[in-house]
């Protein structure tokens, strides 16, 4: 007998997937997730689901400026002063394009980075890839997986409480 990856949950609307994640958030589920074929709104929040990429691409545009500030300030001032035109050696207002640009630089290299380790990428093979139907998902049809993971996860009453819902199918996932 092969190990259990989750229960999946297969609605015919994305009003009955969004029901049924605001329901099985509310039982207790965490370890949870939706699928659709188009982004559904209020989707992420229904489950559960924090988004940290923003801050993390401020922090990164927040370092990146910095960075390029300070190397500006240590190469004029302090590493290798030049008197240009009797201007003052730490003179901001040229730093400032290289600063932006290293701003918008770090930020944008901090969102691809993130977006892939936040998503869990790469990853070639996914247990739910397996299941027929799941096919569908990039179609027409909407499917909820509480996977075995979930502390208030049991084989049964995580059927029954699925049942509950109305879905057009339920599936054990193989892991």
């Amino acid at each position: 007998m092969s190990e259990t990856y989750g229960l999946l949950a297969e609605f015919s609307t994305p009003e009955a997937l969004m029901h049924a994640a605001e329901e099985a958030y509310a039982a207790g589920f965490r370890q949870m997730d939706g699928y659709a074929p188009f982004p559904v709104e209020g989707l992420p929040e229904a489950l559960g689901k924090k988004n940290r990429l923003p801050l993390l691409v401020l922090i990164g545009g927040i370092i990146g400026g910095l960075g390029a500030y300070f190397m500006e300030w240590y190469a004029n001032a302090i590493s290798y002063p030049i008197n240009i035109g009797g201007r003052p050696t730490n003179s901001w207002p040229s730093f400032i394009p290289i600063t932006f640009e290293l701003t918008v630089l770090c930020a944008g290299l901090t969102a691809f980075f993130a977006s892939f380790a936040l998503n869990g990428l790469p990853r070639p093979h996914h247990p739910l890839f397996s299941i027929p139907e799941f096919d569908r998902a990039s179609q027409d049809r909407f499917f909820l997986c509480i996977e075995t993971k979930d502390p208030k996860f049991h084989p049964n009453e995580t059927r029954a409480f699925l049942q509950q819902l109305n879905p057009v199918s339920i599936t054990e996932v193989p892991e």
